[in-house]
């Protein structure tokens, strides 16, 4: 085989994963149709824990010098806003930031891992057998055959992949649509802000520079319109007058575009040798700008499993776990997504339901709990029942201060640029002896102590960090027989070498 996983789709998703697999030493490459990184802004808007999860791959400071740093979100627009300053996190902030950008960053990085990106190719087929993956491409010069050992469907609402692999896509039509836009605004002062909710429908405006606005119109008048049925400028302009009582200085719309709040989730994301990723495996109403990024946090979930089981460390349970694992919070995603589309009417009982919702999130305690799920920042995974009991055990690994026995002061972030698992190893007063660790390929181990206080970290003796920056599993300091349990866990976790 030529390639160890094809990627169908290079979206910002696809980038992703080819860049998280190039990192383990896979051979992967990226079918797009598109001979060029999309010029459209789109998604334009990173969360914390996307930020957090690019700091971990050294990602995240090339992309903020792009964009703006914004520590307020929203929830269906209500008055009250999210407050993401608060959140526990070297990231306590979103980045706005055009996705044409966002997919040039990440394409750059998997490029330069050694992932190989085909532009100008549109994938026919993709068939598997026990052995692996054949994925029939045309290109400028005709069709070529490819095959792979995997295939992930990152290709969006109509994947080819899902409907390869027989995956049921459940869920709701759309019953209404939106309109969406990047516009010069020439009556607006530089850097304006509107959000507004009135009888006649919704808009919200926000600058993506100084001159270009991002506009989204939900227009009663409109909202019945076909999603396939194509925006006009006469349309931009009209629903824009009717929902802010002006044309705001329209002058020139740079990319329009409809969609709806068609609700959908594949019933499953792996089938076989075939996986799905991103838009193919669940699309929704694209509030509070999540969809990108679960799509980045799956990719980040999916790349070392998939490289685990191509490597052949990977015990058989792992890739299953991707599933298991992300199922359940792209179904919540949806039904958050679900809830704000229900808040968008413009009937007067929604209207009070909105006045009585934004002052509930007033209280702190509200406000965080929705700030963090809309930035992903309450994502835990089920602890692992192999493993002692620890309140950390699944949970998303924060960026620590740490000191090393030199005394010199690091940040864990960057220890995790390579990919690898972390194994943090606390207890001062026990020299843990490594033994055959060192011959691990896929783990790092580290001595070192906490900088600062962190109350969660107090009770650790030693932590495996997942490649993907969750915790596999914690030791308490009360553990009778830690060696034990950190062998046991590596083992499980990493693979058994002696095999």
């Amino acid at each position: 085989m030529k390639y160890e996983v094809i990627l169908i789709g290079g979206g910002p998703v696809g980038m992703m994963l080819a860049g998280e697999l190039a990192l383990a030493g896979v051979k992967v490459c990226v079918i797009e149709r598109l001979k060029e990184t999309t010029p459209y802004s789109r998604a334009l808007t990173v969360h914390p824990r996307t930020l957090e999860i690019l700091d971990m791959r050294g990602v995240k400071s090339q992309l903020i010098s792009k964009g703006r740093l914004l520590s307020r979100g929203h929830f269906a627009g209500l008055e009250t806003p999210l407050d993401f300053s608060v959140l526990d996190s070297s990231s306590n902030h979103t980045l706005f930031l055009p996705q044409s950008e966002t997919e040039k960053v990440l394409e750059e990085w998997a490029l330069s891992l050694g992932a190989e990106v085909w532009r100008g190719f549109e994938a026919l087929s993709a068939h598997q057998d026990e052995d692996g993956v054949d994925v029939k491409i045309a290109g400028p010069h005709g069709e070529t055959a490819l095959r792979s050992a995997y295939v992930v469907g990152t290709d969006g609402a109509r994947s080819l992949v899902r409907k390869s692999a027989n995956i049921s896509f459940e869920g709701t039509d759309t019953t209404f649509t939106a309109i969406l836009g990047d516009a010069v605004l020439s009556d607006l002062a530089p850097m304006s802000v509107i959000s507004r909710i009135t009888e006649k429908g919704l808009v919200s405006i926000m600058p993506i520079n100084d001159h270009i606005y991002r506009v989204l119109i939900i227009d009663m008048e409109r909202r019945n319109v076909s999603k396939d049925e194509k925006v006009t400028l006469e349309e931009f302009r009209s629903s824009l007058i009717r929902t802010t009582g002006s044309d705001l200085g329209l002058n020139d719309v740079k990319w329009m575009s409809r969609f709806g709040n068609a609700t959908r989730q594949a019933g499953r994301y792996r089938n076989g040798r075939l996986f799905l990723a991103g838009d193919s495996a669940h699309i929704h109403f694209p509030a509070g700008g999540q969809g990108m990024n679960v799509g980045l946090q799956e990719a980040m979930n999916l790349g070392w499993k998939l490289a685990g089981a191509i490597k052949g460390w990977a015990p058989d349970w792992l890739l299953d776990s991707y599933h298991a694992e992300r199922f359940p919070w792209n179904t919540a995603l949806l039904r958050n997504t679900e809830v704000q589309t229900l808040l968008l009417d413009v009937t007067p009982p929604i209207t009070e339901l909105r006045s009585m919702l934004a002052n509930l999130i007033q209280i702190p305690e509200a406000n965080y709990q929705i700030a963090a799920q809309i930035s992903a920042m309450d994502v835990h995974y089920a602890p692992d029942a192999e493993a002692p009991s620890h309140p950390l055990n699944g949970k998303r690994f924060k960026d620590l201060r740490l000191q090393l026995k030199d005394g010199q002061l690091i940040n864990s972030y960057p220890l995790l640029n390579k990919g690898t698992f972390l194994l943090l190893h606390f207890h001062s007063n026990e020299q843990i002896s490594g033994g055959q660790w060192e011959t691990y390929s896929n783990l790092q181990v580290l001595h070192a102590s906490l900088a600062e206080a962190d109350a969660d970290w107090n009770d650790v003796h030693t932590a495996l960090i997942r490649p993907d920056g969750h915790i596999a599993w914690a030791i308490s300091l009360s553990e009778a027989n830690p060696m034990q349990k950190i062998n046991e866990g590596i083992t499980r976790w990493c693979g058994d070498i002696t095999d």
